[in-house]
C-alpha cells in the first residue's frame, strides 16, 4: 500500500501480469470510496485488509470500477452489502455477461481460483462522468468518451489532489491489452489522460508513475499501439491471420515487457476494426496460446 497523498492510497500487485492488478481507496470526512477490487478472495481480502488498517477501519461507503474485467471487479461481492458500487453502464452489461466468473477456461495456468466470490455489478451507472464527494474531498468518476482498453472504461480523478486512477487505460511497463476496446479508442485516450496534468498516477497494472515520468509512459504506450496497428496493415497487406502477423513481427523495444502475447489479441482487435467486424474472443485466446507456446501463464 502506498500514500500517494494525505488519504489516498494505492495498492500495488506486483509483477501486475494477468489477473494481477492495481487498486486503491479514497478516505474522507466519514468513509472510504475504493477503486476496483482484485480477481480472487484471497488478494481482495488482503486489499480491504490493508485499506482497513490504513484509514483506521474507517467504513467503506463506496466503490467503482474501473472497467469490467474480474481482476478489477471480481472482489466486490467482499465490500460490504451498503457499499454503493458505481461504474459505466456498459461495465455493467459486461459484467453481468461474463461467464469467467463463472468457471474460467484453462487459457491460463494455473486456472484461476477466485475463491468465494460472486457476481456483484454496479447499482449506480453512468455513461460520461459523475462526482461523488467525501465530505469535502471530490472524486471526479470520468469515461474518455469513446472504446478504449474497454467501452466502458472510468478513471476516477482527484482534482484538487491531482491524483488519477487510470485503470487499464495505461499498463505501466507492461503489454498493454485492448482485445475488447479500440486500438484508435486507445491512442486516442493517451491525450485525455495527459489533459488531466496529474501529480500521481495510478495505473491499472504496473508501477506508479509521477508527473515528471507520465510523459514517457504515454509515449511508450503511443509508441507500442502505433506499432501494433503497422503490423495490422502489413499482415492485411500480405494476406495473414492475426497469428501469422504477430510470428512475423519484431517486437523490437516491446520485447521486454511482460504478457508479449498480448500482442495477438490486438491484432485481432486492430483486425476486426479495419474489417468492420467483431473479435472472437475463444478464437483470439487460442491463437494467443499457440504465439506463448501453451496456456497463458498467471500468478493468481
Amino acid at each position: 500500500m502506498h500514500e500517494v497523498g494525505p488519504g489516498i492510497f494505492a495498492w500495488v500487485q506486483p509483477d501486475g501480469t494477468w489477473w494481477v492488478n492495481n487498486a486503491g481507496a479514497v478516505a474522507g470526512d466519514g468513509g472510504v470510496l475504493i477503486v476496483d477490487t482484485c480477481a480472487t478472495e484471497a488478494r481482495t481480502r488482503r486489499f480491504l485488509g490493508a485499506v482497513a488498517e490504513a484509514t483506521g477501519g474507517a467504513p467503506v461507503r463506496m466503490a467503482v470500477n474501473t472497467h469490467q474485467h474480474g481482476d478489477h471487479c471480481y472482489g466486490n461481492s467482499l465490500l460490504p452489502d451498503d457499499t454503493v458500487v458505481f461504474g459505466h453502464a456498459a461495465m455493467r452489461e459486461a459484467l453481468l455477461a461474463d461467464p469467467i466468473i463463472d468457471g474460467c477456461p484453462p487459457v491460463w495456468t494455473p486456472v484461476p481460483d477466485w475463491g468465494h466470490v460472486t457476481r456483484r455489478p454496479p447499482s449506480v451507472v453512468f455513461t460520461s462522468e459523475l462526482t461523488v464527494h467525501l465530505g469535502a474531498r471530490r472524486v471526479e468518476l470520468r469515461h474518455p468518451g469513446h472504446a478504449a482498453h474497454t467501452p466502458g472504461d472510468v478513471v476516477a480523478w482527484l482534482p484538487g489532489e491531482r491524483v488519477l486512477f487510470a485503470g487499464d487505460l495505461l499498463f505501466n511497463g507492461l503489454t498493454p491489452l485492448v482485445l475488447m476496446g479500440s486500438l484508435e479508442g486507445a491512442l486516442r485516450s493517451l491525450d485525455w489522460l495527459a489533459a488531466f496534468e496529474p501529480e500521481h498516477v495510478v495505473p491499472g497494472h504496473g508501477p506508479l508513475a509521477t508527473a515528471s515520468e507520465l510523459p514517457e509512459v504515454l509515449a511508450a504506450h503511443e509508441r507500442y499501439y502505433r506499432f501494433v496497428l503497422d503490423a495490422a496493415r502489413a499482415g492485411r497487406e500480405n494476406g495473414l491471420t492475426p497469428l501469422a502477423a504477430a510470428q512475423a513481427a519484431d517486437l523490437g523495444e516491446f520485447a521486454g515487457w511482460a504478457d508479449a502475447e498480448r500482442l495477438v489479441l490486438n491484432l485481432h482487435r486492430a483486425y476486426a476494426e479495419a474489417e468492420g467486424g467483431e473479435v472472437d474472443l475463444l478464437a483470439a485466446l487460442g491463437d494467443a496460446m499457440t504465439w506463448h507456446g501453451g496456456p497463458l501463464p498467471t500468478s493468481v
